[in-house]
């Protein structure tokens, strides 16, 4: 167990000091069969998928949000003369010209109305439909991909983190190792680490990644700034070590990204989330290196936010959203699904922007043209209830 080993060595040799940090979530590795790669990031918060995915060839997003800057004349990159990608995933630009970025727009679970976090999460990650009670599910979509999945083996999964994943949580056997803390290392803690890893040639890319994720912010900053940059480090550095185990037997990840949840202050609070899940994906396409080629990434968000800006500048709880993907097995430089409008008439319940897809299609037709899972089992066994309509060819 490399994790375990470099971190609980790490720890006693140089003195890691513990501080509860909402980044570290939870990470969970497993291993499948086949050379195709998926990794998994849940954005907590409700990440709005408007703002992300600015669609600002539509006249009424800027009516509806006076205060918010929208569109290349704010700072937006224009990906199609629609829609334009918010300026802190800027460092995503060369995967979009690359064709390894894309979106789907308007798509969410089948949760409605009740916008909890907490509900909207639990959907996300059962997979399943309005119909089944969520006290009732006990395991998560990935967890039943890989029941199904043939020749994966008993040692199919590890997590890290302080939050479970319930996407992946079921009867497929998993590993796990929870950091409740922050990791950081004084000068003399790192120099001893490196020492004593130099020559391992087994545990020394483990601990690189470990020392940039605990790395101190260079220079002087502010305690804002250098917070800010240590939480880029960090998904930077968890990226890098979850491509080293992707290189290997690992074939699933999952990770968890908080801080989504904006409510007040939007233009500076998505900024912080928004950075980190950039950094979290160039992360993962330097670290992989060729084998990015045959990587899927999805990050997926529990609903959208309400299509006005409220009276704190910020949004509410609502229903359609955005999905995120890149990767090199990825037909990218594209915003998949159909458009729905932002016209009165158009809204969801009067107010959120409506869904025309349902955001567990696009997972299932990824599991499979990865793995090749068969339809009736991602609409029976996987994803029970779903109706996975025609494929959007999203995939090369």
């Amino acid at each position: 167990m490399i994790a375990r080993r470099l971190f609980l060595q790490g720890a006693a040799l140089a003195g890691c000091s513990a501080a509860a940090h909402p980044f570290l979530s939870t990470v969970t590795f497993a291993a499948a069969p086949g050379e195709r790669r998926l990794v998994v990031i849940i954005l907590r918060g409700a990440m709005d998928g408007l703002d992300i995915v600015q669609p600002w060839g539509d006249p009424r997003l800027k009516q509806m949000r006076p205060d918010f800057p929208i569109g290349p004349e704010a700072g937006a990159a224009d990906l199609d003369g629609f829609f334009a990608l918010h300026p802190a995933l800027a460092p995503l630009l060369p995967l979009w010209a690359g064709g390894e970025l894309g979106f789907a727009h308007a798509v969410s679970t089948p949760y409605r109305d009740r916008r909890s976090h907490f509900d909207g999460q639990d959907m996300l990650e059962a997979g399943t439909g309005a119909d089944v009670p969520l006290t009732m599910v006990r395991d998560g979509w990935l967890n039943r991909l890989l029941q199904e999945m043939p020749g994966a083996r008993a040692e199919t999964a590890y997590s890290i983190g302080v939050e479970e994943m319930k996407v992946l949580s079921g009867t497929a056997p998993t590993l796990a190792w929870a950091p409740e803390a922050r990791l950081g290392l004084s000068a003399q803690g790192r120099r001893l680490l490196e020492e004593i890893y130099r020559g391992d040639a087994l545990f020394h890319a483990a601990a690189e990644a470990a020392l940039e994720i605990t790395a101190a912010p260079p220079g002087t900053m502010s305690a804002s700034a250098a917070t800010g940059a240590a939480r880029v480090r960090e998904a930077t550095g968890l990226a890098g070590f979850a491509a080293e185990r992707l290189r290997g037997e690992a074939r699933i990840a999952a990770f968890s990204l908080n801080g989504w949840d904006t409510h007040r202050g939007q233009i500076a609070a998505i900024r912080a989330p928004a950075e980190r899940l950039a950094a979290m994906i160039t992360g993962l396409k330097a670290g992989l290196g060729p084998v990015w080629r045959e990587t899927l990434v999805l990050a997926m968000t529990e609903f959208g936010r309400t299509a006005r800006q409220n009276g704190s500048r910020g949004t509410d709880h609502g229903t359609g959203g955005a999905l995120i993907m890149a990767g090199g097995v990825l037909k990218g430089g594209k915003v998949y699904g159909r458009w729905p409008g932002l016209g009165e008439a158009d809204l969801y319940a009067g107010r959120d922007l409506m869904p025309t897809a349902d955001i567990r299609s696009y997972a299932a037709w990824a599991l499979a043209g990865l793995f090749g899972t068969a339809r009736n089992t991602l609409e029976g066994a996987v994803f029970p209830g779903l109706t996975m309509g025609e494929n959007p060819g999203f995939l090369a």
